[in-house]
């Protein structure tokens, strides 16, 4: 019963018992998960049909071949589109500490966009953006 106690001694200091609680709960919630899976697969209806097995396509008969290959400029540009996301969210700390971080956090901004920039000018060199198709 002691180390019931210290589990819920709000003062103990911060040790792997204080998380037994939580491992616990996530070892029912998973047994649980996999136990209700489990279950409904055995329980369940099982009634295989033409129509059920068929791949769903919104009403819209299938044509070609789903392997044709695509132009890299679409997966390009969705990787630009990430990667100038990410720049925004990279500006946010900054916009709300600039003040404490004063000159020296303005000059680390300032590096970052000189890299970035510079990074988008050798996409721009490199003709990364342009649609000749």
């Amino acid at each position: 019963m002691d180390w019931f106690s210290s589990l819920l001694d709000a003062s103990a200091t911060n040790s792997a018992a204080n998380y037994f609680p939580i491992g616990v709960q996530l070892i029912f919630a998973a047994g649980f998960v996999a136990f209700m899976i489990g279950f409904s697969a055995l329980v369940g209806p099982k009634r295989k049909t033409a129509d059920k097995l068929e791949g769903f396509t919104s009403g819209i008969s299938s044509h070609g071949n789903a392997r044709q290959p695509m132009a890299i400029k679409y997966f390009l540009i969705a990787i630009l589109f990430v990667l100038f996301d990410v720049e925004v969210i990279f500006f946010y700390p900054y916009a709300v500490n600039f003040r404490e971080l004063g000159w020296d956090g303005f000059l680390a901004v300032i590096m970052f966009v000189g890299f970035f920039l510079t990074g988008f000018v050798y996409i721009l060199k490199k003709g990364a953006l342009k649609w000749e198709d």
